[in-house]
């Protein structure tokens, strides 16, 4: 068994988050749910990472790979 890319991106985004929080990381990784598949693990509920919009006080939400 081996992580699909999507779970290699949801894992280095929350390391990521938990980084700009300065938050511990177990917490999300206990949450992930798995699901196996031909690619390998996908993560079913990636974190999702909000930044504040620049120009207006909105914040906008970082594209997952299926919004692609």
């Amino acid at each position: 068994m081996k992580l699909s890319n999507q779970a290699m991106g949801a894992l280095m985004m929350a390391l990521q988050k938990s980084l700009m929080e300065q938050s511990d990381v177990t917490g999300m990784l206990q949450e992930f749910e798995l699901e196996d598949t031909e690619d390998g693990l996908v993560i079913i509920n990636p974190p999702v990472l909000r930044f504040p919009n620049k120009d207006e006080n909105e914040e906008k939400i970082m594209p997952r790979e299926e919004d692609f």
